[in-house]
């Protein structure tokens, strides 16, 4: 039961009570709460609500950057009517590591901080009468977990993190926890995969796993409530006569609801709603159930003010709003699988997700858009460490996590496996090899594969884009690198390279995950300067001539869809201001330049 991340539903037979609200805090700097049974209670405790970061809840600089182990704990009731079924608690993310306690007694641990995992506490709560729920955690980073990072020691003591990557190392329990209880034979997963016959029927290739040994039924509902398939039996095929599919934009969901039966009896049901469509890339393009699709969107970050990484529902909701005004379609988990929510709100609305695991900060490095593509030379090189057989065990079980997962949204089209990791070496090739297999081995739909190339890492130079299924690149000319009056330069500049990937490419269609310029929102100025609206305008419509020039480029995914926090540094002002929204949520004057363009493009764009 452990394992099993199917997202938490009411049924028949299924019951579910949110333990979100607040909670009590501690830091722990010493690591003495273990030892002096902080499990059982909590001393002096802090009050603070769960979901969110514990970062930007407080108004000093010690706890907003604190490093190091901090405490969680709440009470919840377990009704006796749930006697002699299976009880859990479930996580959606506790970042970064996490030993979990009941009433004292440890039940499970975790580690990575963007992924859901369960506990089974059926043996040590109490029933009708209040237990206790406590979380020892650490947000310490590494270079054998992703992201990768390092913890520094400071000359007082205190612990430092210094990650390898451009955004907030915000921690916590940042997404919903839930106290669940299960029949003893329960579902534990299914998948789904969509075949599409020409006499115009739908196929739904199905496989339901359970803990038991008896039979399972499938229905497929439609949106008004009618039973358009069914079948029996672990794995099997529904087929839709009619089906309505699943597009871009345009999202049509069915409900899936799934039964262990004995004889009429029903031991478990589990819903969920799915969309039929099929993805896959033909002659150098997207194809959405058959027809060409072209990318437009952004990276993004759960990442707002106040809650930090903490799921929100009315951003949430806002930032969907904000993708649609503009005429987005798409958009990149940059750099870690976001909260579920997400993912089922993408589903209604229609958006495409390139879901990429948190494997991000891949080289020991500070300032990766500048240094990062060969590694340090004065340091071993990233794939080459003493650290890399650890640190490979994590990733891939964070890649299975994502999988398991995330497999039966239709909004996820693609696997995005690494974000700008070095690329130039022969053991870069060999630490990618196996983690792009174990991807296509894990997923049921075998969707696209790929990863975010770094800037250094040129066609003639890059050991490990050959294993993509289509290449992404992040690419910041006239930004990072010839920028202000050098712009026309860049352009050149720009135009040489892709023909470069031209060359090696194989008819593989070519996307932008990353381009961008940190922008003030206050700031104009004529003739433009860096960091004005007014260059922010010129650099994008650079970069759009260069795209609208090459057909093999197949979608665009502008960094960064709003202002996020990072940490200190002299490159960032309060964060990076690359975003075509401020960070609360309004327009730079680059979205109604995005807006004008992409509500203009069609979706077939280059098809």
């Amino acid at each position: 039961m452990k394992k099993s991340l199917l997202y938490p539903r009411v049924t028949a037979t299924r019951r579910v009570v949110s333990l979100d609200g607040f909670w009590r805090f501690k830091f722990d700097p010493s690591s003495e709460g273990l030892e002096k049974g902080w499990a059982a209670g909590l001393p002096e405790a802090l009050s603070v609500p769960v979901p969110s970061s514990f970062a930007d809840l407080f108004t000093d600089k010690e706890s907003r950057e604190y490093c190091g182990d901090f405490w969680y704990e709440t009470d919840f009731f377990v009704p006796g009517e749930w006697a002699g079924r299976e009880i859990l608690i479930r996580f959606g993310s506790a970042t970064h590591r996490a030993r979990v306690f009941v009433n004292g007694t440890e039940v499970t641990s975790h580690v990575g901080g963007f992924l859901p995992f369960n506990a089974v506490v059926t043996d040590v709560v109490k029933m009708n009468t209040t237990n206790r729920l406590s979380l020892l955690m650490n947000n310490e980073l590494s270079q054998t977990m992703i992201p990768c990072g390092a913890t520094a020691t400071l000359g007082d003591g205190r612990k430092m993190a210094q990650p390898y990557f451009d955004f907030f190392n915000y921690s916590g329990i940042q997404r919903p926890v839930k106290l669940m209880a299960l029949p003893k034979e329960s579902i534990t997963d299914y998948t789904t995969v969509y075949r599409l016959g020409e006499d115009g029927k739908a196929f739904v290739d199905y496989t339901v796993s359970t803990n038991g040994e008896h039979d399972v039924c499938i229905s497929l509902i439609d949106a008004d409530g009618k039973t358009v398939a069914q079948a029996c039996g672990k794995e099997g095929t529904l087929t839709v006569e009619k089906p309505v599919l699943w597009e871009v934009r345009n999202a049509y969901l069915y409900t899936i609801v799934i039964r262990i039966m004995d004889g009429e009896a029903v031991f478990d049901e589990y819903c969920d709603r799915i969309g039929i469509r099929t993805f896959e890339i033909v002659d150098g393009s997207f194809h959405l159930n058959g027809h060409p699709v072209y990318l437009k969107g952004f990276g993004r970050h759960e990442d707002a003010d106040i809650r930090g990484r903490g799921l929100d529902l009315p951003t949430l909701k806002r930032d969907f709003e904000l993708m649609k005004w503009i005429g987005a379609n798409s958009f990149r988990t940059s750099h870690y699988p976001y909260a579920e929510e997400v993912y089922y709100m993408a589903d209604e609305e229609g958006f495409l997700i390139i879901d990429e695991v948190p494997a991000v900060g891949m080289f020991e490095s500070l300032m990766n858009a500048v240094d990062a593509a060969g590694g340090s030379q004065d340091k071993p090189k990233w794939f080459e460490k003493e650290t890399t057989p650890e640190l490979l065990v994590h990733h891939k079980e964070c890649v299975r996590e994502m999988i398991s997962r995330d497999k039966n949204h239709p909004s996820v089209i693609a696997w995005s496996l690494l974000n700008e990791p070095e690329t130039t070496y022969d053991a870069a090739t060999r630490y990618f090899e196996q983690v792009f297999d174990y991807a296509r081995e894990l997923d049921p739909q075998k969707r696209p594969r790929t990863f975010a190339i770094i800037g250094n890492s040129t066609p003639d130079i890059c050991k490990c884009q050959q294993l993509c299924d289509f290449i992404s690149l992040n690419r910041y000319f006239g930004w990072y690198f010839l920028n202000g009056f050098m712009l026309p330069t860049a352009e050149m500049a720009f135009r040489r390279e892709m023909e470069g990937w031209d060359k090696v490419r194989n008819g593989r269609p070519v996307i932008f995950t990353e381009f961008g310029a940190d922008t003030s929102a206050q700031l104009h100025k004529l003739p433009s300067v860096m960091w004005s609206q007014e260059y922010q305008d010129e650099y994008l419509e650079m970069n759009f001539r260069v795209f609208d020039s090459f057909d093999f480029v197949k979608g665009e995914q502008v960094w960064n869809f709003a202002d996020f926090q990072t940490g200190e540094g002299i490159i960032r002002m309060n964060g990076n201001k690359k975003g075509i929204f401020s960070r609360d949520r309004q327009p730079k004057d680059a979205a109604y330049v995005f807006r004008k363009r992409w509500t203009e493009l069609p979706v077939d764009y280059k098809g």
